[in-house]
């Protein structure tokens, strides 16, 4: 049975955009985005902090292997989130991020890697799959999820992007690859910029701001991105960046949500780097064909 809206912790969100929906499954709690529930056609969801077996800085639902938190918390943690998704945990295949616009395809042969087998793969911060029942996985802590499906096509791919990878234009390069394999239109493709670090928590120095202003220089763009402080920093906004490269790549602005949640603002309820000094656990954005 999942729960919608109810019993919630209230959080921080920006007004102006659609809300992401909380929902718990269980004691999981977790994040959906009404533009894809509405396909009919993929399972999702962005996970929380809330509803798995964690302790300390990891508590409690944490999706990595990496943040020092025990093998057997994650493992459970894991089995939690696929029992939220309704798919078992060897129909899972995980990203190996190191903020690269590197994407893989990703086939039955790969389901539970990086869970209960190991990755074969390394330097991939993008997957994409046309083939039902497999859920494709990416891992947060402040950057920003791309959830992208071609509803004619059936399609989907799911990318991490921060600072580097908005930079790169990792938007751009998931719509143009699904192109190349399935024959996707952009104007087919709905999209969810998700949960992630919000321009007034992002400050950055002066070398990432002229990465910028250097790719999105002209028609006033560089200047939605960034805001120049007295300290001679600036606050990014990754969540208008992401929205331009990928109404930039051809889908229409109507079929983009873009996230209303901050990580960082809401960092007992979302893993946040920076909110927490980096003692932290991940969480994790999943993406599924029915």
């Amino acid at each position: 049975m999942t729960e919608h809206e109810t019993g919630f912790p209230r959080l921080y969100r920006y007004p102006g955009k659609m809300s992401v929906r909380q929902n718990r499954t269980g004691g999981v709690e977790y994040l959906t985005f009404p533009i894809l529930e509405q396909t009919g056609m993929v399972r999702h969801l962005f996970s929380t902090r809330i509803g798995g077996v964690s302790k300390g800085a990891c508590s409690s639902m944490n999706l990595s292997y990496t943040r020092g938190d025990s093998r057997e918390a994650v493992d459970e943690n894991f089995r939690r989130i696929a029992g939220a998704l309704g798919c078992r945990v060897e129909d899972i295949v995980c990203s190996d991020q190191t903020h690269t616009t590197n994407l893989r395809v990703a086939t039955r042969k790969d389901g539970g890697k990086g869970i209960v087998a190991a990755r074969d793969y390394r330097d991939v911060d993008g997957l994409l799959t046309d083939e039902p029942g497999l859920v494709l996985a990416t891992f947060y802590a402040d950057c920003v999820p791309l959830y992208l499906v071609d509803t004619r096509h059936r399609a989907i791919g799911l990318a991490h992007s921060g600072w580097r990878g908005t930079a790169a234009r990792m938007g751009r390069c998931v719509v143009e690859k699904m192109g190349e394999l399935y024959g996707t239109r952009a104007e087919d493709i709905v999209a969810a910029v998700g949960p992630s670090i919000c321009q007034s928590c992002y400050e950055v120095s002066e070398d990432v701001a002229a990465v910028f202003r250097e790719e999105f220089r002209g028609s006033g763009q560089e200047r939605q991105l960034l805001v120049r402080k007295d300290n001679g920093k600036y606050l990014l906004d990754l969540w208008r960046a992401n929205e331009i490269i990928l109404t930039e790549a051809g889908i229409p602005h109507g079929q983009i949500q873009v996230t209303d949640l901050c990580t960082c603002h809401n960092s007992g309820y979302l893993f946040s780097h920076r909110a927490s000094g980096g003692k932290r656990g991940n969480l994790g954005a999943f993406l599924g064909l029915l």
